[in-house]
């Protein structure tokens, strides 16, 4: 009898609690009734149950990432997991193949620290590998090792078939420049828009000013190329801004030539311009041109200074006040700081606003798979190269909010050559072909940026629809659907912030709830719970922070125990506050 007691708690002590976890990487197919989650689970639960005589019970807990990319840590489930693994409630982590978890060989080395820390095993059930073996590891590595060499491979392949069809002088797709039509999938010239682009050329060389060329325009009637959307809307048949008169008169498009990154190749179109004209207009432009620096070693960089601009096409300044030992950051129209002009009108834009705009802006476009994808039709065809493009755009855009100042300023140089500030919007002008380049080689693509001001084909205007709203002496953005923000909480702010430190220790220094809650003084049940407010979505971060959730205050995010980790329940929840 005292044998069968010893042994059923043996049999107590060795039940091992598994998580299934399950990710697949688009969203498509998602809405059948059985997909791709589904399946992986199915196959994963049948494993737990067949080593049910070794202790193994399943957990009801769903880990499930639909949508989301396998180079990213910043996934939803996945984080979901890490929490509770840290708060001691996962024993087994069972997936049905190892690119599931992780597809970077350096977030997959995290993942086996953490697992380790807090004895927790790995198993991929159609691949036969357990990290609780040396030969498991090895082979582990080995296997992550060729899927980072594949993705590198894959870079090379389309860096290599950019290269090769500009060589031939093709043009890859995107929005065609005034003066030309898409036919076939290759420029044709729109002869009565071509007489026009040759008018702005003539006369340009004539007046040698952008200004004074805008005011002509202006006078006459001279407005953009009417475009349609996707979604059958039309858009374009404004006046021309002094930038896009810029852009066209920089635009070798019109040489009948294609731009690659520094390489200039004769193109398969027919020229609008002749080259006697174009060289011209180039001597008068570079006559013109002030040099400037990047900017991106300076202690504070102006993240867009150089690249923005009011809508009358005059660069913005940037700029600064000192109050109270406070320095206050500006972009200001460039005659205010000059004082070139007797006209006082002009911008004088709060800079931590418009920087957070455009930063917010570009992060949300390299999170949308759609729209990665469009912008990767204008240089690749390959509907698999566009796939992975998408993939690079989402694993960079899971890394965007936490990038260096000075990182981001690097990476809009190399692919933003314009930001326009209107009224009731801000344009930010994206160079496709350049983006892409970036996503692949982002550090190749940094050192070689296109000059200030220009332009390939591949131009494309990504607009944030923002009023701007006179307060005291300076304006600030009212983004269209946003409320008002009031003054942010100090608690929440000191409470956001202590949560992830807390959870940096857990995963970083390789600590335990328990090892933190003694070294700060506090209770282990308190850890746990700033271990879930810090897997809150970014964006909800942001609006606490933005003090956009007044009735929210620290001690009551505190005392909800049960607040959902899944960031659309999270986000659901919210919204009753």
């Amino acid at each position: 009898m005292a044998n069968r007691k010893s042994a059923a708690a043996a049999g107590a002590r060795t039940k091992l609690r598994c998580a299934v976890y399950t990710r697949k990487s688009s969203e498509e197919g998602l809405e059948q009734e059985f997909n791709s989650l589904n399946a992986q689970r199915e196959a994963c639960e049948a494993y737990v149950a067949s080593q049910r005589h070794e202790g193994w019970m399943l957990s009801p807990v769903l880990y499930d990432d639909g949508g989301f990319s396998g180079g990213s840590m910043e996934r939803p489930a996945l984080q979901r997991l890490l929490a509770d693994i840290a708060a001691g409630q996962i024993d087994v982590v069972v997936v049905y193949k190892v690119d599931r978890l992780t597809r970077a060989l350096s977030d997959f080395a995290r993942i086996v620290e953490l697992f380790d820390r807090h004895r927790v095993s790995f198993v991929s059930v159609t691949q036969a590998f357990n990290t609780t073996t040396s030969m498991g590891r090895l082979t582990l590595n080995v296997l992550l090792s060729f899927a980072q060499f594949e993705r590198e491979v894959t870079g090379e392949r389309i860096r290599d078939k950019i290269a090769a069809s500009k060589k031939k002088g093709m043009w890859m797709g995107g929005q065609p420049p005034l003066g030309y039509d898409v036919r076939d999938r290759k420029l044709v010239v729109n002869e009565a828009e071509a007489s026009t682009v040759r008018s702005i050329f003539g006369r340009y060389v004539e007046l040698g000013s952008v200004r004074e060329l805008k005011a002509e325009l202006d006078a006459a009637g001279v407005i953009s190329k009417l475009r349609t959307a996707a979604d059958g809307s039309a858009y374009g048949g404004r006046p021309l801004s002094r930038g896009a008169l810029y852009l066209m008169l920089s635009n070798r498009i019109y040489r009948g030539e294609i731009v690659h990154k520094a390489d200039v190749y004769p193109g398969e179109h027919t020229a609008i311009v002749d080259g006697a004209l174009f060289a011209e207009a180039q001597m008068i432009l570079a006559d013109n041109r002030v040099e400037r620096t990047t900017g991106t070693a300076a202690a504070e960089p102006s993240l867009l200074a150089g690249i923005v601009y009011d809508a009358a096409g005059e660069r913005l300044t940037p700029s600064h006040a000192v109050k109270k030992g406070v320095r206050y950051r500006y972009y200001v129209s460039h005659h205010l700081v000059s004082g070139t002009k007797t006209d006082a009108r002009g911008l004088r834009l709060p800079a931590p606003a418009l920087e957070q705009l455009v930063r917010d802006r570009i992060g949300r476009m390299l999170a949308d798979p759609a729209t990665m994808m469009n912008a990767g039709s204008s240089t690749s065809r390959d509907a698999e190269d566009q796939r992975r493009l998408a993939q690079f755009g989402q694993e960079t855009a899971a890394r965007w909010p936490a990038l260096a100042t000075s990182d981001v300023r690097t990476a809009l140089l190399a692919f933003v050559p314009r930001i326009d500030v209107h009224p009731d919007r801000v344009d930010l002008s994206v160079d496709r072909a350049r983006l892409q380049d970036w996503l692949i080689d982002p550090e190749g693509s940094a050192a070689n940026p296109p000059a200030s001001g220009r332009v390939d084909e591949d131009l494309t205007i990504v607009s944030v629809p923002a009023r701007l709203k006179q307060r005291g002496n300076e304006l600030r953005f009212v983004i269209d659907g946003a409320t008002d923000e009031a003054p942010a909480d100090a608690s929440l702010i000191r409470l956001v912030t202590r949560a992830q430190i807390v959870r940096r220790r857990l995963i970083d220094d390789r600590a335990s709830i328990e090892d933190v809650a003694r070294e700060e003084n506090l209770t282990a049940s308190y850890v746990t719970r700033l271990v879930r407010v810090s897997f809150l979505a970014p964006d909800i971060v942001a609006a606490l922070l933005g003090g956009r959730y007044p009735e929210l205050t620290a001690s009551k995010l505190m005392a909800e125990t049960r607040f959902p980790l899944d960031w659309q329940t999270q986000r659901e929840a919210l919204r009753a506050v």
